[in-house]
């Protein structure tokens, strides 16, 4: 890979009242690239794919996305926020799963997938219905298009997700602890359609506990703590030559 990173962090800062949670994060993810955030439990990975995704708004910082500063244009020597309307188009480029599935439990799987470009792309029904289809198969739920998320295993509603995260044509997939919501049987459906979208080529920052995952799909790997990346590398370095401390520790508690 070469060229301009799809993604380029810059010391990302994001403070919650007197608590600093990313306390200067940098990092890039070239595109088609795979990048798993690793780390215990509030060491910022979730709050980092939020700024990410303008969800939240950074302290202090830059990212750029696709080479566009995400969320704000310089102006004058300075740093002015976006209008929602924009920031929203920049938005669009970026498809989130979260660790509950968040779907309109009122609309069924299809209606589902084709009410957020309908909304902001602003295409014809009969198009996003048929793109749909054609995502829900690859997320195999075909026959499940017209049924309601109540009537769907939590598995099959995060494929679902999956899939209304892809019906907006993203440049980018995020995913924060897509399976930790799951009971362990469902886990192992969720992470092949993931496998599948980085086989294809998908750009991916995820959060993860699934460490074969990490392991086995990820080009590279990024341990955090204390909003901090410590370390980061090939899952072969990183699991089995790890340099810091905090990694040490980290990998010796799931063991």
């Amino acid at each position: 890979m070469s060229g301009e990173p799809l993604v380029r962090i810059e010391a990302l800062r994001k403070r919650f009242g007197a608590q600093e949670v990313l306390g200067g994060v940098d990092l890039t993810v070239d595109r088609g690239e795979v990048v798993c955030l690793l780390g215990p439990s509030g060491s910022g990975k979730s709050t980092l794919l939020r700024c990410v995704n303008q969800l939240e708004e950074p302290t202090d910082g830059r990212i750029f996305l696709d080479g566009e500063l995400v969320g704000y244009r310089p102006r004058r020597g300075r740093l002015h926020r976006l209008s929602e309307r924009r920031i929203n188009r920049q938005r669009a480029a970026v498809g989130m799963v979260f660790q509950h599935f968040h779907l309109f439990p009122h609309r069924t799987v299809l209606d589902n997938l084709i009410l957020a470009p309908r909304l902001v792309r602003r295409r014809s029904r009969e198009r996003l219905r048929a793109e749909a289809r054609e995502l829900l198969d690859r997320v195999g739920l075909a026959a499940k298009a017209d049924e309601y998320p109540a009537r769907l295993s939590g598995g099959q509603q995060q494929r679902v997700a999956i899939a209304r995260a892809l019906a907006m044509r993203p440049t980018l997939m995020l995913f924060d602890e897509p399976t930790s919501a799951l009971d362990p049987e469902l886990v192992g459906e969720v992470l092949d359609v993931m496998r599948d979208l980085a086989q294809d080529g998908m750009t991916m920052l995820v959060v993860t506990h699934e460490m074969r995952f990490a392991r086995t799909v990820a080009d590279r790997v990024a341990v955090l703590d204390g909003g901090r990346i410590v370390e980061s590398g090939t899952p072969d370095r990183v699991f089995g030559d790890p340099q810091h401390d905090r990694t040490r520790a980290f990998l010796r508690h799931l063991d």
